[in-house]
């Protein structure tokens, strides 16, 4: 016992410790054997919670596509770039699909479903439209069939502005609903024709629309999310299917260019 603190002392100061935790609003948690946070790149089965410490920030979502955009398109601008073809591609939570599957997106959706992106500017609500080029889509498929590596599929991309509660999961740190009503939610999502989910699309086929830029949007799914929030399949596997938006769009612009 460290000198001049009593038992009686070191137990309130336990005590009042244990009511500064944070409090999780998600009975689910308990029963996970492992909860890994993807965008820090830790899991609670092979990192020391307890021990680590750090600041860690991260570029993703919305926000962080919308001012990379406004800069690229004013770098292209500038240079007097003309037939200008640009492409977004990732991963992302597929819905009905294996993992591993290739989405190309046909529209970009809302949580509510909707083919738009809704923007406050100063002070107004201003909604955009989220289509993407049905052309370059079809092309990109095209490829796919060429290449013949992996499923893909053309179908909606529903972008929400969170990883957790916005996309239904049943992992993160507050969840006040059963996962019976994200079973009904995510299978109205397919029912719409939503194949994947991701935190991008809908602001990238905005900005391009009103830049008068070609745009698509190609993501491979790491997981089926009406089997579950969590990715099951090993590093090496996973590295191979974030691979495949890479192979597809690679091949895309050799034969753009005359090299296949």
């Amino acid at each position: 016992m460290a000198p001049g603190i009593s038992n009686d002392k070191k137990t309130e100061d336990e005590q009042s410790s244990k009511e500064n935790f944070i409090h999780l609003c998600n009975p689910h948690l308990e029963k996970m054997e492992e909860d890994i946070l993807y965008h820090f790149a830790l899991g609670t089965g092979t990192h020391d919670f307890p021990a680590l410490f750090g600041d860690v920030k991260h570029g993703m979502g919305i926000p962080s596509i919308s001012i990379m955009l406004h800069e690229l398109i004013k770098l292209l601008h500038h240079a007097k770039c003309s037939n200008v073809t640009v492409i977004r591609i990732g991963t992302s939570g597929g819905i009905g699909l294996e993992p591993g599957s290739v989405v190309i997106t046909r529209q970009s959706v809302d949580a509510t479903f909707k083919p738009q992106f809704e923007q406050v500017i100063l002070g107004k609500t201003v909604i955009r439209s989220t289509d993407l080029d049905e052309q370059l889509a079809k092309e990109l498929m095209q490829c796919s069939k060429e290449i013949n590596q992996f499923n893909t599929v053309i179908g909606n991309t529903m972008c929400t502005l969170d990883f957790y509660e916005g996309q239904g999961r049943l992992d993160g740190a507050i969840c006040l609903y059963t996962e019976e009503e994200k079973l009904r939610y995510l299978k109205e999502a397919f029912d719409s024709g939503v194949r994947n989910i991701e935190m991008e699309s809908s602001v990238f086929a905005a900005m391009c629309n009103l830049s008068g830029v070609k745009a698509a949007v190609v993501c491979v799914t790491l997981l089926n999310r009406l089997k579950g929030d969590q990715i099951s399949s090993s590093h090496d596997i996973l590295v191979e299917y974030q691979q495949r938006p890479q192979r597809l769009v690679g091949y895309f612009i050799k034969k753009r260019l005359g090299k296949v």
